[in-house]
């Protein structure tokens, strides 16, 4: 991939592991996830990609369908027989009820690693077109470097309206060609239809919905 209007590609140092990190609702995890963190991981140099289901998101007051557990649980199957993918419970349910914010994600995340360690934050492009909105925006262009995920007909020049200082736009990198044509919320549609979902999900996610007959199932 090329960089495109400045946004730049970056090489991993002999020293350093590059840390991936993957937050959503995961609901259900499917095979667009699992191309998107694999395609972050090979054109990025990622050592590790985390998947982390998100308990509680701050901006969909909603809340996920299924499980925070079960979430968990399909996306450990969605990553088996990855030697970079892994679930991950940094975004567990917070104890006084909160939601999970990014920042303190993060936070919580940063001590688990080396100091020349670096963490790559993979998001979709409408997601971090919306970054003011989150919590601590600056301090989250400062703690990560961001992944953005674009899609079919994104132009790069949209960045503007996020208003990035220089440094803050060396820190963003695009990742192109992954079109996830298929959202969670279809998926969920389909499977309350019983119509076959086996070109987006992997088996043992299918099974684990259909043994705990989620979304419907």
């Amino acid at each position: 991939m090329a960089p495109n209007d400045g946004w730049r590609m970056c090489k991993m140092g002999e020293d350093s592991m590059r840390i991936g990190f993957f937050g959503g609702s995961f609901d259900p995890p499917h095979r667009g996830h699992l191309a998107v963190a694999q395609a972050a991981a090979d054109e990025f140099e990622l050592g590790r990609v985390l998947l982390a289901p998100t308990a509680q998101q701050p901006l969909k007051p909603g809340g996920a369908v299924a499980g925070y557990a079960d979430r968990l649980e399909m996306v450990r199957l969605l990553c088996e027989g990855s030697g970079q993918l892994e679930a991950s419970s940094l975004d567990a349910p917070m104890l006084d009820g909160r939601p999970n914010y990014t920042v303190d994600t993060l936070g919580r995340l940063q001590p688990k690693l080396a100091d020349e360690d670096t963490i790559f934050v993979i998001v979709g492009v409408d997601a971090f077109l919306d970054l003011r909105r989150w919590r601590a925006p600056e301090e989250l262009l400062a703690m990560a470097e961001w992944i953005v995920v674009t899609r079919p007909g994104f132009s790069p020049q949209r960045m503007k309206e996020l208003a990035l200082t220089d440094g803050q736009r060396e820190r963003v990198h695009l990742l192109e060609g992954i079109a996830e044509e298929v959202s969670a919320t279809q998926i969920r549609e389909a499977l309350r239809e019983g119509r076959d979902c086996g070109d987006l999900l992997p088996a043992a996610v299918s099974g684990f919905i259909r043994e705990h007959h989620l979304y419907g199932t």
